[in-house]
């Protein structure tokens, strides 16, 4: 398969919209319709509940991994690899099935870090998972993972194929963070829902 056939694969394998499809068979909701209104693994958590959410983050992670560790089996290069896991994350938030709507891409993105620079993806959880505990707040740790994301990049790889993964990691961040925009104005109003608090996605 050419790569970038192979990276077309990857876009649409990352639109499927997972947490839409745990709701429904879940609960028999449309995921879309409650909480935030996203279909991302925080709302899908609040909404239908705590082994729902997490069934949910684990396979839009395994929709980012799988990308570029078969596009690194299939012998692509670097770049290809870091194409189809961007490819994946970019279907995840534009998905086709959902009028090129979608998540925000944190599972995803993680995913595809676990594949391409774990070391990253590890450090980011860890500092995502530490925020939320001190915060409350999942976007708060989102966005603080996001903004990470190049800076632990350089620090664990900055003599192993730095330019690829730091590309990567600017791109996602930065994606990552403006799809969060309207967290950021409801912390800056005092007005975002606290992940403990209720049943709304932060």
């Amino acid at each position: 398969m050419p790569a970038w056939l192979f990276v077309i694969v990857a876009y649409f394998a990352g639109s499927l919209p997972i947490g839409l499809l745990i709701a429904r068979w879940w609960k028999g909701i449309d995921i879309r319709d409650h909480g935030s209104g996203n279909i991302g693994s925080t709302n899908v958590f609040r909404v239908v509940g705590k082994t729902a959410g997490i069934v949910v983050f684990v396979l839009d992670v395994l929709k980012g991994l799988w990308a570029p560790l078969v596009a690194a089996k299939l012998g692509y290069g670097p770049w290809w690899q870091v194409g189809s896991g961007l490819a994946a994350v970019l279907g995840h938030n534009f998905s086709p099935f959902l009028g090129f709507k979608g998540g925000k891409g944190i599972a995803a993105s993680l995913g595809v870090l676990l594949g391409i620079s774990w070391k990253v993806g590890i450090a980011a959880w860890i500092l995502w998972g530490i925020l939320v505990a001190a915060t409350g707040y999942v976007s708060v740790g989102s966005i603080a993972a996001s903004a990470s994301l190049p800076i632990f990049t350089w620090i664990f790889y900055a003599d192993n194929g730095l330019a690829p993964r730091l590309s990567f990691a600017t791109a996602a961040g930065l994606f990552s963070i403006y799809r969060h925009r309207a967290n950021i104005e409801r912390l800056r109003n005092g007005t975002e829902n606290r992940f403990r608090q209720d049943k709304k996605e932060s």
